[in-house]
């Protein structure tokens, strides 16, 4: 039995609840962006990535907090989360007809293949949802009346602009009055942070809204750049073989800063080439550290939305009280399926998730 207080499914509208930025993702398939003629269009986002997956894999019902201009792109962006099957609670910005005050949000994505990395060329700056503010949202409906099990944001929305950390700094004080679980994924960006005080501001800011989260999740980047938790093995830029007992060391260190923490998850990725990745991930629960399944040599097709992925599937596992071991092998399973397709989004079915996890192969189905 889980000994996190989750709450009631029968008193609460949704099962999870996101809150961050969601956008066009213009993928050129196979091409480079900066040669391509045609772009695939997908929604995605971080948080809200978790929130779909949560939804179309595990089948729970989930809801998303962000906001669009509305114009054509903004529709467009809404319809493609009507597919996702996520509820929105979404503020329309009135549109200028240029973008020059508001505009919404794309990302102009390239998978890589082999020696040449992916590639995220983001353009996301002065969006709608980046001026959202305190009191924009009626965070007591949300989670008083409405209410939910489960609250997920994290860094990526938090580095969007000066008022987004306050904005997701009113919606945990919200969720932790209501006795919402809430989970966080650093998700470090250093082209997000860049401009506004790089490591220095991204540290100043997670550590502030550290405090409020019962559920951390990132890798060994996002640790070391938004905590200041150094991890034994891994310097610079060569990650070489990720040892997971290294990063049981740094959650340690973790959550004795963080009392509060009662879950701390990361995912184990070192990337050999673009489509060939060791994959794994551990978590940290109750005084023990619980490792799911290395995946060495897993073949990648699309690497973006793995961690949200693996995020879903973890949260899955706590919701359905079924352990943090079952918790950090769904997640480390569903991360694995959802880079085997494109888009940032998951296509697994929980069926395959559990399939996974039992060791099944990739032997045709007929």
């Amino acid at each position: 039995m889980s000994q996190l207080k989750i709450k009631a499914k029968s008193d609460c509208r949704w099962d999870q609840v996101s809150l961050g930025e969601v956008m066009l993702r213009l993928d050129p398939g196979e091409g480079r962006v900066h040669t391509t003629r045609t772009f695939q269009a997908w929604e995605g986002g971080g948080e809200y990535n978790v929130a779909r997956g949560l939804k179309r894999c595990f089948g729970l019902s989930t809801g998303v907090v962000t906001a669009l201009v509305d114009n054509a792109v903004g529709r467009l962006i809404e319809d493609l989360m009507f597919q996702g099957g996520v509820e929105q609670v979404l503020l329309w910005a009135k549109d200028d007809g240029v973008g020059r005050t508001v505009r919404n949000g794309l990302n102009f994505t390239e998978r890589g293949f082999g020696v040449r990395a992916a590639l995220g060329c983001p353009d996301r700056g002065n969006t709608a949802v980046a001026q959202l503010k305190p009191g924009d949202i009626d965070w007591e409906d949300i989670f008083g009346k409405k209410g939910a099990r489960w609250f997920h944001t994290g860094g990526i929305f938090a580095a969007l602009s000066d008022t987004t950390p306050a904005v997701a700094k009113e919606a945990m004080q919200a969720a932790k009055k209501h006795g919402t679980m809430i989970s966080y994924d650093l998700n470090y960006r250093p082209s997000l942070w860049k401009s506004i005080g790089g490591h220095k501001r991204a540290q100043e800011v997670n550590r502030e809204l550290a405090q409020y989260v019962d559920v951390m999740l990132g890798n060994e980047e996002d640790f070391t750049a938004c905590l200041g938790f150094h991890v034994e093995g891994v310097e610079n830029e060569d990650l070489g073989e990720l040892d997971p007992a290294n990063f049981g060391k740094m959650i340690e260190q973790a959550v004795k800063a963080f009392p509060n923490f009662k879950v701390v998850a990361t995912t184990l990725r070192n990337a050999k080439t673009a489509t060939v990745n060791d994959w794994g991930a551990v978590v940290w629960y109750d005084g023990k550290l619980y490792q799911a399944l290395q995946r060495p040599n897993l073949e990648i097709m699309d690497r973006v939305g793995g961690g949200d992925s693996f995020a879903s599937g973890l949260i899955y596992g706590f919701l359905a009280d079924k352990g943090a071991q079952y918790a950090v092998d769904c997640g480390a399973a569903h991360g694995a399926l959802a880079m085997t397709t494109p888009g940032d989004t998951s296509m697994a079915t929980l069926a395959e998730v559990e399939a996974l996890v039992r060791g099944a192969g990739a032997r045709v189905e007929r």
